[in-house]
């Protein structure tokens, strides 16, 4: 053979081996990565074929839309966002450049009317006249837009669920943005500094403060036999080495205290010290119980993880900072509304839910999404316990500002300290509403608003008061 018939062979073999390796890739993306480019937002083919479905309506609890659209034509179409800024974070947009969001990417099949699983499916014909599939979701308007104009122009987030169903009533993040004018505003939104895109509520990770304190509670009930009768000597620090301690806020010594007062005061020294004893392994389970570490279950949110750190026996400071929800542990509202509404609910935890059930454009539900219990977090008599303790919170401790005139609420309040310039730190509410039936969960942050005179605490007594009017 010369060397010409060997150029022509080793030729024909690379020819070869590159043929084969196309046939390869097309046949794996058509068997397993097709339906992953049909549900891509970003499928530009996929977008104009479902353009001429007219895309299906988002509705809140009551059947009131927060979605409106028509046809333009035949590959066109208007989408209006009735509940504007209020409802950004949770309503999401849909847009042919931008792509979507919120419900409108997490249920964008659904709302498209899209019945297209493989690339053959992309140029077969859509009915014209076609309407996408509705989404009922858990929102009570009303009091998402209550919880809007708590905010005010303070960043933050509040999230209120019904404890016995894990439904979300409310969720709303701030800064917002108006999803009417995303084409408008999208490059400059992208670049703001204040992040007005974050969903904080679900995705916004904060050193929870004193808020934890409930889970340090529950850990060290379900760890320290006797601990309800215990009596700690709080001196208003607790050093660690001849450099670092941990003091109470301004200093101020509670002295001989059990814990019942030690958590309605907040005090940093017993819980602390609890932290301390308990150890960081036994005070990580016990977070953990409650999804820190974990995704959290939802069929309908997508939720970011909360954390809480693994620290060794040397790292007492840490462990000791943990405790109060300091250190590095970090959570988002929607976990600490979720970490209330089980003591709530006699430490059971309910999946959180925000969508209840999708319909069809005849109105039959099509799918529905019925509570489920996510897991057990505690005894019922601990988190009875825990509920009574929330209540004194409110009644007698740190929490007098959410008190309410004929409703009883409970919760625990949070200063968590943040590496911002000014250090001026996060307030917190985590609490619940309706004492011996609580129909309300919720939690609230406000970002650096700890010094402020109308704080997380006020917030929740006004969030209580909208929801039982």
């Amino acid at each position: 053979m010369n060397n010409l018939q060997k150029n022509i062979k080793n030729v024909m073999i690379v020819f070869l081996a590159l043929f084969i390796a196309l046939i390869s890739y097309i046949s794996y993306y058509y068997l397993f990565k097709s339906e992953e480019a049909i549900d891509s937002v970003y499928n530009k083919r996929t977008q104009a074929e479902n353009s001429r479905v007219l895309r299906g309506t988002i509705y809140d609890r009551d059947m009131n839309p927060l979605t409106s659209g028509e046809k333009t034509s035949e590959f066109s179409q208007t989408r209006q966002y009735i509940g504007g800024e209020a409802f950004a974070h949770v309503v999401g947009y849909y847009d042919v450049v931008y792509g979507a969001s919120g419900i409108e990417k997490k249920f964008d099949k659904e709302l498209s009317g899209s019945t297209m699983n493989s690339i053959k499916d992309l140029f077969a014909s859509a009915d014209a006249d076609k309407v996408g599939n509705h989404v009922v979701t858990t929102l009570n308007s009303e009091l998402q837009k209550k919880a809007y104009e708590l905010l005010g122009d303070r960043k933050g987030s509040i999230v209120a669920l019904d404890p016995k169903t894990g439904e979300v009533l409310a969720m709303v993040s701030k800064p917002s943005y108006d999803p009417n004018k995303i084409q408008e505003e999208f490059s400059a939104l992208s670049q703001d500094e204040n992040t007005p895109f974050l969903n904080r509520a679900v995705s916004g990770l904060y050193p929870p403060g004193s808020s934890f304190k409930i889970v340090t509670a529950v850990s060290a009930l379900e760890n320290m036999p006797e601990v309800r009768d215990r009596v700690f000597e709080d001196k208003g620090r607790i050093y660690f080495n001849d450099v670092d301690s941990l003091e109470n806020y301004n200093g101020v010594a509670f002295g001989n205290i059990n814990l019942r007062t030690a958590f309605l005061r907040s005090s940093n020294v017993v819980f602390g010290t609890l932290a301390m004893e308990l150890g960081n392994p036994q005070l990580r389970e016990t977070a953990e119980k409650f999804f820190f570490n974990k995704e959290i279950p939802s069929r309908t949110l997508t939720i970011d993880d909360s954390r809480f750190p693994t620290y060794g026996k040397e790292e007492v400071g840490n462990i000791a900072q943990s405790g109060i929800g300091q250190s590095g542990v970090l959570s988002s509202p929607i976990q600490m509304a979720l970490v209330a509404s089980a003591i709530a609910n006699d430490g059971v935890m309910m999946e959180p839910n925000i969508v209840k059930e999708i319909v069809n454009s005849e109105g039959k539900a099509v799918k529905e999404f019925k509570p489920e219990v996510a897991t057990t977090v505690t005894t019922p008599e601990n988190a009875q316990v825990l509920k009574e303790y929330m209540k004194a919170v409110v009644n007698e401790g740190t929490g007098r500002a959410a008190s309410l005139w004929g409703v009883q609420v409970s919760g625990k309040t949070g200063t968590a300290d943040t590496d911002a310039g000014d250090k001026i730190p996060h307030s917190w509410f985590a609490g619940f509403a309706g004492y011996d039936n609580p129909e309300i969960a919720f939690a609230i942050i406000v970002e650096q608003g700890g010094n402020d005179s109308y704080n997380a605490s006020g917030m929740a007594g006004d969030l209580v008061d909208a929801f039982f009017k």
